[in-house]
């Protein structure tokens, strides 16, 4: 057996969401006669206050969906230089979706409603067209750092004023909302889109959500079509979402905690040159000059933990479900041996 730090999306399922998967009722989902997922879009839809969701297989293909259904070939997409929509999927803005993106150096993953309007393109030939805003939270490169809810509220305002579409990657929202004591509701009323991951810290095994209003919907699920997205029986898995949004939103402020404990112990270490701001279940450290990542990451392996590397001198951390306490108290034993 091993700790596994390197994300939340390792884990596995619990024998209650095991009995709720394999007991709920199914059919053909491409002919939307799937009642288990029929009642997770529709719990979902109401959870956000907005009119309309649908399940995918995953956040990526939910996110390049939303861009493909809210943009036109040769516009232009605004996001932060190191969001997930930009940095890990793959290329899927400009193969997907034929757009360009004009990107926000932020801090830490957040921007501001001025950031957005100094990008937006003015009406000129020489030009793509600026049309869509995207906004991760929490963000993952950003150590988890939770997007302030007045942001949000401000660049909102801004995409209205410039004929913006404003669709929100919200792969940990749950975790963001736990912390600054935001509702989904209040982030369904300020996005023309919304993508939530089941998948990740809320413990399903696969999927992902989009939400938005009934047309929007309609035309995101022609492009899940096109993408390969449709599923058959998918109620086992859609079970296993539902259960995670009715019973394993609040126990995300054990992952917080365990993470905040992490980082106070690397922040003792001589061999760490700085800890980001610790705010959520994500904690990124980047170590002194002279220890290298992947010597540090074959110390960790070799003592029974995995992590992985953010970059040339950073190492993440990602508490999780599968992360109790002994886990954490056995990590701090072998953070405090490293260089003893």
């Amino acid at each position: 057996m091993f700790i596994d730090l390197r994300s939340d999306t390792v884990t596995l399922p619990s024998d209650q969401m095991l009995g709720a998967m394999m007991s709920a009722p199914v059919g053909d989902d491409v002919f939307k006669e799937d009642p288990s997922v029929n009642e997770l879009q529709d719990y979902a839809a109401d959870l956000f206050g907005v009119q309309s969701a649908l399940f995918f297989p995953s956040g990526t293909m939910a996110n390049q969906a939303a861009i493909k259904v809210h943009t036109r070939p040769g516009e232009e997409l605004i996001c932060e230089a190191n969001a997930h929509v930009h940095y890990y999927e793959g290329g899927g803005i400009a193969s997907n979706s034929g757009v360009s993106t004009n990107l926000v150096w932020g801090d830490r993953g957040v921007f501001s409603s001025q950031d957005v309007a100094a990008r937006v393109r003015p009406d000129n030939v020489h030009f793509p067209s600026s049309r869509l805003v995207c906004i991760e939270n929490t963000c993952n490169r950003g150590g988890g750092k939770v997007f302030p809810f007045a942001n949000i509220q401000q660049i909102s305002l801004t995409c209205k004023e410039h004929g913006l579409k404003l669709h929100l990657d919200g792969a940990r929202l749950f975790n963001a909302m736990l912390e600054d004591g935001t509702t989904p509701r209040q982030h369904g009323e300020l996005f023309d889109s919304l993508s939530i991951c089941l998948s990740k810290g809320l413990g399903a095994p696969v999927g992902s959500l989009l939400l938005g209003s009934t047309d929007f919907i309609a035309r995101a699920l022609r492009v899940r079509k096109v993408f390969g997205g449709g599923m058959r029986q998918a109620g086992f898995i859609a079970a296993a979402g539902l259960y995670a949004l009715k019973n394993n939103v609040s126990r995300l402020a054990l992952d917080h905690s365990h993470a905040r404990i992490l980082a106070s112990t690397l922040e003792e270490q001589k061999y760490v040159r700085q800890v980001l701001p610790q705010e959520t279940n994500i904690v990124v450290f980047e170590l002194t000059n002279d220890v290298s990542v992947d010597y540090f990451l074959s110390f960790l392996k070799n003592h029974g933990i995995y992590a992985m590397s953010m970059g040339p001198e950073s190492i993440r951390f990602v508490t999780h479900l599968g992360i109790g306490k002994a886990e954490v108290i056995a990590t701090i034993d072998v953070l405090r041996k490293f260089r003893q």
